[in-house]
């Protein structure tokens, strides 16, 4: 199994630094493409994608979090979010609609 990951230059390049392959995206087409390509390798069973970049396809991205089981996709904060993760609590609320 092998990670790739979606994001900004610098998230991308740093994650180049330990062999970990991906794509860098900085419009709602070139993010959708680079998960596209992801998902097409099913070498690939983490899929790393900064926070921004998975609001920009934010229909996609759930689609797979909440219904599929693989590949798995892991949101990270960069610097464009500020360092700050989301709230899991939240994020399972926004998914289902209810509020927890």
């Amino acid at each position: 199994m092998r990670y790739f990951v979606i994001g900004d230059e610098d998230t991308v390049l740093g994650f180049s630094l330990v062999g970990t392959r991906g794509m860098v995206a900085q419009n709602r087409e070139e993010a959708a493409a680079a998960l596209q390509t992801a998902l097409e390798n099913h070498d690939y069973g983490i899929i790393i994608i900064t926070m921004d970049i998975a609001d920009m396809i934010r229909e996609e991205v759930d689609r797979y979090m909440f219904s599929e089981t693989f590949p798995l996709i892991v949101e990270i904060p960069n610097k464009a979010t500020g360092g700050v993760s989301r709230d899991l609590k939240a994020l399972v609320n926004e998914a289902i609609g209810v509020s927890l």
